[in-house]
């Protein structure tokens, strides 16, 4: 009997989900829990941490590729083994429900299922995430910000928070705020190169409300291209954020150099300073570089399609404009 692969479920690709989910049945033939009254060691199938996680992971993947009774099965057994008043499984419970709800009101009367657990007991996280990502998927973001602010007062270094929190900032053009969690973030996982690009990433579009501060928010968005891609060599969005924030920069220095230089001398104390004109042409060249040889070796497989499609029409367009 071939074994099943199980990697984390939000890691996985829509084919490897899919595959996942239809080998659920025979996962679950397979590593049944014994059921004997009193366990004989000889006599009981194995259990670990790990067949548990598996089964959590099979349900995950169950619900993305919309095996409602697949993911229905999986439960059943977590219930059985976990009870049904066990935190995670009343997470994962109410994940199964949100997913196979007909339509709004169903929602809505899960929304207050997740009011009544929480009444009666306050410090229940997975029902508080639930219940976040319920408001959000309902289009209450400013309920579902004020839930995730509360969340964070009792458990300020749940970075999963934090980045929910930044995004649903982000959605609202917070670009501050959103700035601000992300740093929270970055406290408690100081090597995250996915978190550094995604600040960077933040940083480039404030820059596009703030033009009195554009070169040094620019500048900063560089830093965190930078060193995304030194946590992580080859790391395209590091790079793809590289380009356009140097060349952003670049052209501010060409057609502006009086506001580049007012900024370079107006720097305070405790800032980083305005690298050089030089500087960020290398930094704009290197990008580029880099990524012209990430699209040359496109077909290994290790770079998305549509990340790598979306590097070719960036290079495009930076030839067309070279060529004008």
């Amino acid at each position: 009997m071939t074994e099943v692969a199980l990697s984390f479920p939000l890691s996985q690709g829509n084919p490897e989900a899919l595959s996942l989910s239809q080998q659920t049945a025979q996962h679950l033939q397979k590593y049944t829990p014994s059921r004997l009254p009193i366990p004989i060691p000889f006599l009981s199938s194995p259990e670990s941490t790990e067949l548990w996680a598996s089964y959590e992971k099979l349900l995950l993947s169950c619900l993305r590729t919309g095996d409602d009774k697949g993911a229905h099965m999986c439960l059943e057994k977590l219930i059985e083994r976990f009870g049904a008043t066990n935190e995670r499984v009343m997470g994962l419970r109410g994940l199964y429900q949100e997913a196979v709800a007909k339509d709004n009101a169903a929602l809505e009367k899960i929304l207050r299922e997740y009011d009544e657990v929480l009444e009666g007991d306050p410090a229940n996280t997975p029902i508080m995430k639930r219940r976040i990502a319920l408001l959000r998927s309902l289009g209450r973001i400013t309920n579902a910000i004020d839930a995730l602010v509360d969340l964070l007062d009792a458990s300020p270094t749940d970075i999963e928070a934090w980045s929910e929190l930044a995004d649903l900032y982000l959605s609202q053009g917070s670009f501050s705020q959103a700035e601000y969690c992300l740093e929270e973030v970055l406290l408690v996982a100081p090597n995250a190169w996915n978190v550094h690009a995604r600040l960077g990433e933040i940083l480039y579009m404030g820059a596009s409300n703030n033009e009195s501060s554009a070169v040094r928010v620019l500048a900063e968005s560089m830093r965190r291209f930078c060193r995304s891609i030194e946590l992580c060599d080859g790391y395209l969005r590091g790079y793809y954020g590289l380009k356009l924030s140097a060349g952003r920069l670049s052209k501010i220095i060409h057609h502006d150099p009086k506001t580049f230089s007012n900024s370079s001398s107006t720097t305070d104390n405790d800032e980083l300073p305005i690298p050089s004109e030089a500087s960020v042409n290398a930094l704009h060249e290197k990008a580029t570089s880099a990524l012209a040889q990430i699209v040359r070796t496109a077909d290994s497989g290790q770079y998305n399609k549509v990340e790598v499609d979306a590097v070719k029409t960036l290079l495009d367009q930076s030839a067309q404009s070279v060529t004008r």
